[in-house]
Parts: structure tokens; sequence; C-alpha cells
């Protein structure tokens, strides 16, 4: 669910993000408004009105699904990690290219 909300988040700040910028549109509280970061040094994300969050590195957040004590458990952790570290390198990327124009 994450993902797909991730995925239509970056879609639509892609499609309508230079528009948005030139016209001083304010996103709503809680909006994403930057990623930076990579999987190997952690991610930072950037919100409207909230506290800026700060990610775990890719390998350290594997590491804690380690801590799980059944083996489908720890992969399904292992899964939603690498999941969601791809999707957060998609939506920087989206964002970047939003703010491009």
């Amino acid at each position: 669910m994450r993902v797909l909300v991730i995925g239509l988040v970056a879609m639509l700040m892609f499609i309508g993000g230079a528009a948005f910028a030139r016209s001083g549109w304010t996103p709503p509280d809680g909006t994403i408004t930057a990623v930076s970061g990579s999987r190997a040094h952690g991610f930072h994300v950037e919100y409207h009105g909230q506290p800026d969050a700060w990610l775990p590195t890719r390998s350290e957040s594997i590491a804690e699904c380690g801590e799980y004590d059944r083996r489908m458990r720890q992969v399904r952790c292992i899964v939603q990690v690498r999941t969601w570290y791809h999707d957060l390198g998609d939506m920087k990327r989206a964002l970047r290219l939003a703010r491009d124009g």
C-alpha cells in the first residue's frame, strides 16, 4: 500500500510539480517536498509543515529484520525494506525532475 501511495505522489509531483511551483501553490502539511541521501548512507525526507525524518541505512534496516523469530517474518521485513528504499530513490529522482521542470 505504501508503495502505491509513494508512486502516486511521485507521479503527481512529476506531472504537476513545475506548474505548481510557478503558480505559488503551497502543498498541504505532511506532503513530502524533498528526499536526499542514499540507501547506503540513509535518506533524509523533508515534509511541508512537519518535522523532517532521517531514515537509517538500508543495511541497518535489514539487520533489524533479523530480530524476528520466524523466517517468514524476516523475509517479509527484508522485502519491505528493499521496496521502501527503492521507492525512496525513485521519489528522489521524480522530485528532482519536477523541480528542474
